[in-house]
């Protein structure tokens, strides 16, 4: 017998038969934590606000359309048009989830955001959302990605942000 997927997870997180979560046992009460201030959280309407102003006034967003009409006219007359998430501030989609995160972090009284980035954009997002909300931020980042990618390892520290080189494995995200 085969199960139909479904589109929406159930309570559990699962879609239908697959799904759910393999985290090891002393982080469950971290995650039990987060899911719970989460799920408040996303009902709040203040903290909705919050995160609404601080996207449209602190990131730029909603992010501007662009047409391309050459590229339309070149794939043949199709009318393309680029979303620009490079104009959100920090140049990446990244702060988008980051601020949510950091917003969250806050509320749940807590003071520091661990994360990890392989080219360093998701940990310059991080940083910047730390930097504006003064939450302290750590960013493990592969040794082979610190040399690679110096520039947003520089952001980061402009920032505030710890950068903890990760030498084990294979150094690097890809």
């Amino acid at each position: 017998m085969f199960a139909t997927p479904t589109a929406v997870p159930d309570t559990h997180g699962k879609f239908g038969p697959y799904g759910g979560q393999f985290v090891p046992e002393t982080l469950m009460p971290a995650l039990e934590e987060l899911i719970a201030a989460y799920d408040e959280a996303k009902n709040d309407p203040d903290f909705i606000a919050e995160f609404n102003h601080l996207l449209k006034t602190y990131v730029g967003r909603p992010s501007p359309l662009t047409y391309a009409k050459r590229l339309s006219e070149k794939l043949g007359g199709a009318q393309i048009y680029l979303k620009r998430e490079d104009l959100n501030h920090t140049g990446a989609h990244k702060i988008n989830n980051a601020l949510g995160q950091a917003l969250l972090v806050k509320r749940m009284g807590k003071q520091r955001v661990v994360a990890e980035t392989g080219a360093g954009q998701h940990g310059v997002g991080s940083a910047t959302a730390c930097a504006m909300l003064g939450l302290e931020c750590i960013v493990y980042m592969g040794e082979v990605d610190i040399a690679r990618q110096q520039p947003n390892v520089y952001r980061m520290k402009l920032l505030g942000a710890e950068v903890r080189p990760v030498s084990s494995g294979s150094r690097t995200l890809k």
